[in-house]
């Protein structure tokens, strides 16, 4: 699959899987910010993508920003759609008690390229029975 990728600042990267078989490519900032504790931040990628029809793109946390300094993707994962045009970004929060700061080249969130399935709905008066019926919210023991 060829996704095509527009680099609208010259200080924007280009997504890169880091390692063989990884899912997700890794999306780096172009400036600086600081994340203050229980802040959220738009973070800038510099780069616009075209997705083939029928596929998405999730941006999602990086695991080590998560544990080493509690910064995630606040609204993960964020979605692209295929006829989205603008630029990529990351919304991300601060959950910890320092300062975060973003530096221009920093990895600060992973894009995965997902299909889509498209739902037709159905209204209905019932719905079928299942074993689970209507437990949610941890009636499983969760």
């Amino acid at each position: 699959m060829k996704i095509k990728v527009t680099q609208l600042t010259e200080a924007a990267q280009l997504p890169a899987y880091e390692h063989e078989g990884d899912s997700g490519m890794d999306l780096r900032a172009i400036a600086p910010h600081t994340i203050a504790p229980g802040e959220t931040a738009l973070i800038k990628t510099g780069l616009a993508i075209e997705l083939p029809a029928n596929t998405e793109a999730q941006v999602r946390p990086r695991s080590g920003l998560a544990l080493k300094h509690s910064i995630t993707v606040l609204n993960t994962p964020g979605t692209v759609d295929a006829s989205y045009r603008g630029e990529i970004a990351a919304i991300l929060i601060n959950h910890g008690k320092q300062p975060f700061q973003i530096e221009p080249g920093m990895r600060i969130a992973q894009m995965v390229i997902a299909p889509i399935i498209r739902a037709d709905i159905e209204r209905v008066d019932t719905l079928s029975k299942s074993n689970r019926g209507k437990g949610g919210f941890g009636s499983t023991g969760a």
